[in-house]
């Protein structure tokens, strides 16, 4: 007597399509994350920490009896400061952003204006061009037009 078997061979790794999935999920929360957001984050965390060391420093000093006590206060106080710190540290993020935005389109157009004066020196059309700007808004600063 003759059987078939028929084996059905999956056509992916099912590792391979978990992975796929992670990459895309990081991927998304990468994309909802704004620059602020996680510079708040870091910045919150950082004050967390230093609080929590010091408070750590406190717990040290305080004898074997009151050590559970002392856990629940240093954690108290870490759990304060990530509510009482969470807002500055948005706003302090915001505006450092906010800085090294104008900043950077500063820097940018410093270059660009370096980079057209270099040309300028080499152009004479370029120069009376110049020239001609700078008269006209001298001349609408004398007639009061800003």
């Amino acid at each position: 007597m003759t059987s078939f078997v028929h084996v059905d061979h999956p056509t992916q790794h099912p590792g391979v399509v978990r992975a796929e999935r992670v990459a895309e999920s990081v991927k998304n929360v990468a994309a909802r994350l704004d620059g602020t957001r996680a510079i708040a984050t870091l910045l919150l965390a950082a004050i967390v920490a230093t609080v929590v060391v010091v408070a750590n420093e406190v717990v040290d000093t305080w004898t074997e009896s009151h050590l559970m006590m002392a856990w629940i206060l240093m954690w108290t106080v870490g759990f304060a400061a990530l509510a009482l710190m969470a807002a500055p540290a948005q706003r302090a993020a915001a505006a450092l952003r906010a800085s090294l935005k104008s900043w950077a389109a500063a820097r940018r157009e410093a270059a660009r204006d370096e980079l057209f004066w270099n040309v300028a020196l080499t152009d004479a059309r370029v120069m009376a061009e110049i020239s001609r700007a700078m008269s006209a808004d001298a001349a609408r600063d004398v007639r009061g037009y800003y």
